[in-house]
């Protein structure tokens, strides 16, 4: 006979909190059963309401604190529980760096099933607040008002935003002005549900080193009315603006961005640097959001790279050429492979701008592009990885074990995928040395991560 669960719907228990998920979620057991609580952290004891039962595992929801955890704080920003943007507002800074530490080295331990593994303490900011230099803002009327802000959590409800503790405080006033724009000139906004009306998103980039500004309006059409109003508008209220796109989007999808830009003002691009190299940004452009972390991070690869102006290096997912300008400082040559075609004219833009010679971009899948390199008699000395969060194709790993590089470097932004990557690679002659989280993230349970891994048997070239 199937054994019912301990707990009822609706019943009130009190339980204490053993740890967090890497949602951010408390989790408690009732006589062994798991209880996933959110808005709870690890270490306190909580009264709760469950809310969900399921066979292996329920869901409370928080109704005191009996005993708090001495990471909590009161969040500063007023919609934080309703808007999903920021999970871990409610923990201080220092406990959200323990926190991510954990979650990687779990990660590691559980799914990796590497033991006794280096990890450091994840790096963390000084100032943790206003550091996004890139906000996307659905569009949306709810009760007959315009509502501009960020999704409720797991939900496309859009929580309505005047002010964002974690984006550029430049946002705040692109906002202002878009909504007055909509007001006045009465213009139609998407639905989602039906597919029908103009405008889905409002799309900003700022340049933190050079201060230039970028405004994006993603609309489901060919063109916007009184587009030059609005463009004269930011003109006169937004310091350093640059150019502004019009993004036509007009799939029944949840893809923010469409295909095609045009540029209604400026030439359709900022720039920016992240420490001596200068970049070149479209509205398509991959660039890490924080630029700041973005900096320590990329000088840790490069130490982790281990150059002496000899080596041939690979930057699998190199998007605009980012890693890659970094490495070519102490590398004799770096190839860059990236899926996305404008990524990789940025890329050579790029190199171009900063005067550098030692790189080759190439369009197309990392696992298809760099097995074809190995069989044309490029043999990397060191390969560099950043993908995206699902991780890397076993393709790629497995032409990686075969080039058998001294060195990898895998920059990561999901510790379960980073941990199945490396469990490959460590079964296959590579030895793990350090793993080192970033938080590029502050506020948010996400965590970025830089790990080196060193050739150590011949396994490698299977």
């Amino acid at each position: 006979m199937e054994q019912k669960p301990p707990v009822e719907k609706n019943r009130i228990y009190i339980i204490n909190i053993t740890g967090q998920t890497h949602e951010g979620m408390g989790v408690g057991k009732i006589e062994g059963y798991t209880v996933f609580v959110e808005g709870a952290i690890s270490g306190e004891k909580v009264r709760i309401k469950i809310v969900k039962v399921l066979k292996n595992y329920s869901y409370g929801k928080l109704l005191e604190l009996i005993e708090a955890s001495p990471f909590r704080v009161e969040p500063p920003c007023p919609i934080v529980k309703r808007c999903g943007g920021c999970q871990i507002q409610h923990m201080s800074y220092e406990g959200q760096l323990n926190y991510k530490t954990r979650v990687v080295k779990d990660a590691i331990e559980r799914i990796g099933g590497l033991k006794d593994i280096v990890v450091h303490d994840t790096c963390g900011m000084e100032d943790p607040w206003y550091y996004r230099n890139k906000a996307q803002f659905p569009v949306g009327i709810k009760d007959g008002q315009i509502h501009i802000g960020f999704y409720a959590s797991r939900s496309h409800e859009i929580i309505d935003t005047d002010v964002c503790m974690i984006q550029d405080k430049i946002n705040d006033e692109v906002l202002e002005l878009v909504r007055d724009f909509i007001k006045k000139y009465n213009i139609n906004i998407y639905d989602e549900n039906t597919g029908k009306g103009l405008i889905r998103h409002v799309m900003t980039r700022k340049g933190f080193k050079t201060g230039e500004v970028m405004v994006c309006i993603v609309i489901n059409g060919d063109d916007m009315p009184h587009r030059n109003v609005l463009v004269e508008t930011l003109k006169q209220n937004i310091i350093g603006l640059k150019t502004v796109v019009l993004n036509i989007n007009k799939k029944n999808t949840n893809v923010i961005m469409g295909e095609q830009n045009e540029v209604i003002y400026g030439e359709g691009f900022i720039y920016d640097y992240i420490g001596e190299f200068k970049f070149k940004i479209s509205p398509h452009s991959f660039f890490q959001v924080n630029p700041v972390q973005t900096e320590v991070l990329y000088n840790r690869a490069l130490e982790h790279a281990g150059l002496t102006g000899k080596e041939i290096v690979i930057d699998a997912y190199c998007g605009i050429g980012t890693i890659s300008l970094f490495l070519s400082k102490k590398a004799k040559k770096v190839y860059g492979v990236e899926i996305v075609g404008q990524a990789i004219e940025d890329a050579k833009a790029n190199a171009k701008i900063n005067g550098v010679e030692n790189t080759e971009f190439i369009l197309g899948e990392s696992e298809t592009v760099i097995p074809k390199l190995y069989q044309e008699g490029v043999k990397a000395d060191v390969v560099v990885v950043d993908p995206p969060r699902k991780g890397c194709d076993e393709k790629l790993l497995k032409i990686i074990c075969k080039m058998a590089p001294e060195r990898v470097v895998y920059v990561s932004c999901n510790p379960s995928t980073l941990a199945r990557d490396l469990k490959y690679l460590s079964e296959r002659g590579y030895e793990v040395k350090e793993v080192q989280p970033v938080d590029q993230f502050p506020q948010t349970v996400h965590v970025e991560s830089i790990i080196l891994m060193t050739y150590c048997g011949s396994e490698g070239k299977k």
